[in-house]
């Protein structure tokens, strides 16, 4: 049985789609595709494969990232009439690098529940067979196309201590890890691909070892870059004595206390006051 909200009003359900397996799909996911009135689709055409698999028959309509904000009217006006309505992409969960945020934010915005099936997504299947994640870790999804927003955006990672998964098409893998390379250095890393598929696999290695092997890859990449270990936490210090820890390594005071500034994130005055005690 569907879902009922406690007021009573219609649910806008988010519906997670097998990545590859189609038995990844949840009985849940199947009862709500069945009892909800419409479905919102990344590609109707997909999603009709994918009832037609389960035996359900149901209105689509076509919600994309190039039209899904036209859509936000017809949304309420389903919410309105007391519709409950599913959203699915091609693949995986709803609005995690997929289509599906303008119209979950109509619809909160508009006072309407939201409900979200746990369900098939790439990154945490990814980020187990790694071997580089066993706690926190960073989702970014997809970098930018162009190769100089690309590198901005690993510049603003690059210091994280924790593991950072990326979705990266075939054809800019090599690019992608080019920049990870010049950027975050030779790191170790897991490509992980066509999860769920017949044709899945990790390869893994560093960055360097696997821009030899990685040139005729296809399918749906998840790329898994550990994070930067030379990273220190330094809680535990005093001013003072963190910036004899770099001093002992071989700076000058004041490139130890330019270092310690930048890593506490405040005023290389503040740092050099209190090291010299002014």
């Amino acid at each position: 049985m569907i879902q009922k909200s406690y007021d009573g009003s219609p649910i806008l359900y988010i519906v997670p789609t097998p990545i590859g397996n189609l038995e990844d799909i949840t009985i849940r996911a199947l009862n709500v595709l069945k009892e909800v009135d419409v479905i919102f689709a990344e590609d109707t055409r997909t999603t009709k494969q994918l009832l037609t698999n389960f035996n359900i028959n149901k209105k689509l309509i076509s919600s994309h990232l190039y039209n899904e904000n036209q859509n936000e009217a017809k949304e309420i006006d389903y919410l309105k009439q007391g519709k409950n309505i599913a959203i699915v992409s091609d693949r995986g969960t709803p609005v995690i690098s997929d289509p599906g945020y303008i119209l979950v934010k109509n619809a909160i915005k508009n006072g309407y529940n939201v409900v979200c099936l746990p369900g098939p997504t790439a990154v945490i299947p990814a980020l187990v067979m790694s071997g580089l994640s066993g706690g926190p870790f960073t989702f970014y999804g997809f970098l930018n196309s162009k190769e100089s927003k690309r590198k901005k955006e690993l510049e603003t990672l690059k210091q994280s201590p924790y593991p950072i998964a990326f979705y990266e098409a075939p054809h800019r893998l090599k690019k992608t890890l080019n920049n990870i390379y010049e950027i975050f250095g030779n790191r170790k890393i897991a490509i992980v691909r066509e999860i769920s598929k017949r044709y899945e696999e990790v390869i893994r290695g560093t960055v360097e070892n696997l821009l030899k092997t990685v040139e005729n890859l296809k399918g749906e990449i998840v790329i898994v870059v550990e994070g930067n270990n030379e990273i220190k936490t330094f809680e535990n210090l005093s001013i003072k004595e963190h910036v004899n820890l770099y001093i002992e390594d071989g700076l000058t005071p004041n490139e130890a206390i330019k270092k310690v500034a930048k890593e506490r994130n405040v005023p290389k005055s503040e740092i050099y006051n209190n090291y010299h005690e002014l």
